[in-house]
């Protein structure tokens, strides 16, 4: 998995007995053996993890220092032979002072020391009277165990194979500074930041906790992985609960349950080409002032991860939480850009074509909002019907009684006639099925809308959605083809949950209506219907189901994921719905048509970007007409 860029890591909320070193050294062994049998790569303890946080002035005893020492070389000799990085919070002393730090092992070596920066002395910490901040640190190296090895806040451990795979190190009140040393850290390589924590629990604070560990996470657009003291530190004035979280890049991966008496562990598998992916596209992140003179320090991190322990969503596009207020959200950012064009057009009405489908009633829904936004009779919509040789009258109902329900104006023009009639004029058997059979009918609805606008004083409004365009499965400059597109970054998928979302706001006449149009299969309807008068051309028939399109789509625009990545993620996503073979069938269709259909993007029409993805080529996607695939599909096979 190192290879697509997934390194596993870890969080040990180790069972403390209070100044103890010895007893904690083979907990913590314990605990790290049980991180290497789950394939945890690098793994980190709470601060001071060896003694304990809360031993007050022990830590100015000769006793409790020198046993750390001997506890340290227990965890060295114990773990040497495995492949795994561990990160242990200890207190150290260097040069007459006494630093509350973090030592990198790996394999029996000592590769570096991160001390503390900043040393919390308000309320109730008070750590001023027994350690040393690093600012004030009069050494760059330290002798641990008869081994000379760096200590510096400005350590970076990176993997010799993948520079990708970079960690730094903060301790506790770091995270809390105003400038926080991830922050530099992250800057100047970092792509996975360890925070050793000793964190007590007052009522609030955790929430407050994990918001800060998400805003640090995605600010620096980095894995953050933290880890605080347990419940068996000393309860004498504080409770420590044992947080341990994960974030990568503001999104929580996991968390562990808090107030544990017995140590516990939880792990994560970050996504690296992520997150550099991520800052690579950021101008504000590679802009940003950062002081270098770090150290690198080259580790092996390891590449035993199996089975990913990560899932990735079916349906990525669609919001998880808040359901209602994000759709209520899209469509009022599609209706407000809208009703901004219809007073830039000095309150023009409105033509758009109906269908039937859940595209045309999507963007019917946004017409009508937009003219309830600005008080505009919404019988300046005109609402037209096309039927063609492949309608059926249960499309051909919904229209009009759509049209009709919400009050706008309906028209009706019949493209059979001047189709045939212009089959006859290019020499084309009316008994034809090509593509050119279809592309009459779509460009003589399109000219039919534009010549309608002009009469009326109108503009002709885009049904077409992201997931088409990304496709290119549209009639080049027929559907293709408006003067305003409210639905061009909105994926298939999505279009459907909000079509539902209004069902379910509606009264029980439109609800009725709005629920049949959700259950009719998807279709151009260009070709004629079977026997029965049924649908016969189904869309996702011809060019594969929509929700792997919009998988594909979401992670090759927002992470800039390779299609060999993708197509490992759609086989962990999809593994209970498509067979592998049919994974990558439609994965190549949809390489094929994305690549050779930007020609089509390229000349798409004004249309206001409501997500994270969009294709307009004035913004988000700016790329050649001819590039080329062929290499892409022989790496897939």
């Amino acid at each position: 998995m190192k290879e697509y860029g997934f390194v596993r890591v870890g969080a040990i909320v180790n069972k403390l007995v209070l100044a103890s070193p010895i007893s904690n050294a083979k907990e913590i062994v314990k605990m790290i053996k049980e991180a290497y049998s789950k394939d945890i790569s690098i793994v980190a303890t709470p601060e001071l993890a060896l003694t304990g946080y809360t031993c007050g002035d022990l830590f100015l005893q000769d006793q409790l220092l020198n046993t750390s020492l001997e506890a340290l070389k227990i965890i060295l000799d114990e773990t040497k032979d495995l492949d795994i990085i561990s990160i242990i919070g200890m207190p150290i002393r260097c040069n007459n002072q006494l630093i509350n730090s973090a030592v990198v092992i790996e394999k029996g070596d000592i590769l570096g020391v991160v001390p503390k920066s900043y040393i919390p002395n308000y309320s109730e910490f008070y750590e001023k009277r027994w350690f040393t901040s690093s600012f004030d640190l009069r050494s760059d190296e330290v002798k641990l165990l008869g081994k000379n090895v760096p200590i510096s806040t400005k350590l970076l451990f990176r993997d010799k194979e993948m520079n990708e795979i970079t960690f730094a190190i903060e301790i506790c009140e770091d995270l809390w500074a105003v400038n926080a040393p991830s922050n530099n850290h992250c800057l100047n390589g970092a792509s996975i930041i360890f925070n050793l924590s000793s964190s007590n629990e007052i009522v609030g604070k955790h929430s407050y906790r994990k918001t800060l560990v998400s805003s640090s996470s995605s600010k620096t657009i980095s894995g953050y992985v933290y880890v605080s003291s347990g419940i068996m530190e000393s309860s004498s004035d504080l409770l420590f609960g044992g947080a341990s979280l994960i974030y990568e890049n503001g999104k929580l991966l996991k968390e562990n349950k808090r107030f544990l008496i017995e140590s516990n562990l939880i792990y994560a598998d970050i996504d690296v080409f992520n997150l550099i992916n991520e800052r690579c596209r950021n101008s504000s992140f590679t802009s940003s002032v950062y002081s270098g003179d770090y150290k690198v320090i080259e580790v092996e991190v390891s590449d035993k991860i199996k089975k990913l322990d990560r899932a990735y969503k079916m349906y990525p596009f669609v919001p998880n939480t808040l359901q209602d207020e994000r759709f209520n959200e899209i469509l009022e950012i599609q209706s407000s850009a809208l009703a901004r064009r219809v007073m830039q057009l000095n309150y023009t009405k409105c033509v758009i074509g109906m269908s039937g489908g859940l595209d045309s009633t999507l963007a019917f829904l946004v017409i009508v909002r937009a003219f309830r936004k600005l008080d505009l009779d919404t019988k300046n919509i005109i609402g037209v019907t096309m039927p063609g040789f492949g309608t059926t009258d249960r499309t051909y109902n919904n229209a009009i009684n759509l049209v009709k329900e919400y009050g706008a104006t309906l028209k009706e023009v019949s493209i059979k006639e001047a189709s045939l009639l212009h089959m006859r004029d290019i020499g084309l058997d009316e008994n034809d099925r090509s593509v050119t059979y279809e592309n009459i009918q779509a460009r003589e609805r399109t000219q039919i809308l534009m010549d309608i606008a002009n009469m009326v004083g109108g503009i002709v409004i885009g049904t077409g959605d992201l997931s088409e365009l990304a496709l290119g499965w549209c009639t080049y400059n027929g559907d293709h083809m408006s003067m305003y597109a409210v639905n061009s970054s909105i994926p298939k998928t999505l279009v459907r949950h909000l079509v539902e979302y209004v069902k379910n706001n509606s009264e029980e006449k439109r609800k009725k209506i709005l629920t049949d149009i959700l259950d009719t299969p998807i279709s151009p309807e260009l070709l004629p219907p079977d026997e029965a008068g049924n649908i016969l051309q189904k869309t996702e028939s011809s060019i594969g189901p929509y929700v792997l399109h919009d998988f594909f789509l979401y992670h090759l625009l927002r992470h800039g994921t390779s299609f060999k990545k993708i197509y490992l993620l759609a086989k962990l996503t999809f593994k209970d719905n498509f067979t592998n073979d049919e994974i990558k069938k439609w994965l190549k269709v949809f390489i094929k048509r994305f690549y050779t259909q930007q020609f089509k993007r390229n000349a798409m029409p004004d249309g206001v970007k409501v997500g994270s993805v969009s294709l307009s080529p004035r913004g988000d996607l700016r790329m050649p007409s001819d590039a080329s695939y062929e290499e892409i599909l022989e790496e897939l096979d």
